[in-house]
């Protein structure tokens, strides 16, 4: 959550890095008279606390000097509803704040580029050329149903649209790129952990995607349970609540889970194949840090996604995300894009994003130093979508009789 404090110090300038974001003008008009309106409330309790410290020394004056303290009681009493009344006003308004900045996306850092979409994101590397093929490269729904690895048809029909199955080679592959994943991420320093494929609505709202992206959740009936759209929200929220000790940062850990997202395809993006889906499996990187180690956590985590592409001799390249095609919690994203010679573009196939304190101030991270607590910065970062490294594998490494070549860093999974 954006530092409210923060906001109303300095409201002109935490306003124009809100903009960026693509917050409402009148939202943050809304936020500004709040917060007048908090001042003046809080100016008058002020002085009615006052007034009460005031008149309630004059009880030992009254009572020395023989006067009558009903009038004095009367007044005290009333001032006392008046303090009491003020007090509720004030709550109710940090409430409404509160609501407004739950639904507010964090403030970008100031190297983000300016921008609204996609379009405006800026390239900031490049690793592996793309392979030449001397033969039209196909796409990975032609070659899964040349090799019978992905059954889209049966997939429907066991859930709906953007489910599938993966048969023979295909789901073995699957398997093995979850293990290989895992087991470079720990040769990195990132603990393995298992984590549940559901989380309550605190968790959902410590990492933001609660209230705002309810639609996009698959929620369970009767239940305060919603299946993960990231193993992010798990492993960010094993420390929700938590003080941890200042020698055990930084944190970096890893899991495999699958993920459960309805937003996949809603906007009619990617109808054919395995690129959206409702379901997918993916390996996370998250870290937990001090302030002063994020910034160097981050690049850690942008080379470990890199270099495991590198490692499977997928070309990808680097992208800086602007302001307003950044995800709702952080302050700074790079997307990876692994190249696909049957679409002939890159595509994103990992996101690692620093979220500052943003999610930390929401799911109530802490740690202590000098004998004070202070907000930990957290961080994610896919590593990567198997789905997609899968398609990303089947297009690059294609023959031209429609098999498919096994990645020399896989073969010992296989």
């Amino acid at each position: 959550m954006v530092d409210l404090r923060q906001i109303e110090k300095d409201f002109d300038t935490v306003a124009a890095a809100l903009k960026r974001r693509g917050v409402d003008e009148k939202v943050l008009e809304k936020l500004k008279a709040l917060f007048e309106e908090k001042k003046e409330v809080q100016k008058r309790l002020e002085a009615a606390q006052a007034e009460q410290n005031r008149k309630s020394r004059l009880f030992g004056e009254y009572k020395r000097e023989g006067k009558d303290i009903a009038s004095l009681q009367r007044e005290v009493s009333e001032n006392k509803e008046r303090i009491a009344a003020l007090g509720e006003e004030l709550r109710v308004l940090e409430t409404k704040l509160l609501e407004i900045a739950a639904g507010i996306p964090n403030i970008p850092d100031p190297d983000v580029p300016e921008g609204e979409s996609e379009e405006q994101n800026v390239e900031i590397g490049r690793v592996l050329e793309p392979r030449s093929f001397d033969f039209e490269p196909k796409e990975h729904w032609e070659l899964a149903e040349a090799n019978g690895w992905i059954d889209f048809e049966r997939g429907v029909k066991i859930a709906k649209s953007r489910f599938s199955a993966l048969r023979f080679e295909g789901a073995r592959l699957e398997r093995a790129l979850i293990n290989y994943m895992l087991d470079f991420n720990r040769n990195r320093g990132f603990e393995e952990v298992c984590v549940p494929f559901m989380a309550n609505a605190d968790s959902l709202f410590g990492t933001g995607q609660l209230p705002k992206f309810a639609d996009d959740l698959f929620k369970i009936e009767g239940e305060n349970l919603y299946m993960i759209p990231t193993a992010e929200v798990p492993l960010t929220n094993l420390f929700r609540d938590e003080i941890l000790p200042r020698e055990d940062l930084p944190l970096r850990l890893t899991a495999y889970t699958p993920c459960f997202r309805k937003e996949a395809g809603s906007a009619g993006r990617d109808t054919r194949g395995m690129i959206r889906q409702h379901q997918f499996d993916k390996v996370e990187l998250v870290s937990i840090a001090a302030p002063e180690q994020s910034d160097a956590l981050f690049d850690e985590m942008v080379d470990c996604a890199s270099d495991l592409l590198a490692s499977l001799g997928l070309p990808h390249r680097k992208m800086l995300l602007c302001a307003g095609d950044m995800g709702f919690s952080a302050a700074k994203t790079v997307d990876l894009e692994v190249w696909l010679p049957g679409q002939g573009r890159y595509r994103e196939i990992s996101s690692i994003s620093n979220t500052r304190d943003f999610q930390a101030r929401r799911a109530k991270i802490r740690y202590k130093e000098e004998k004070r607590n202070r907000l930990v910065h957290t961080l994610n970062g896919s590593s990567l979508a198997v789905g997609r490294t899968l398609i990303a594998i089947m297009e690059n490494y294609q023959q031209e009789d429609g098999s498919i070549l096994v990645p020399e860093a896989l073969r010992a999974y296989l």
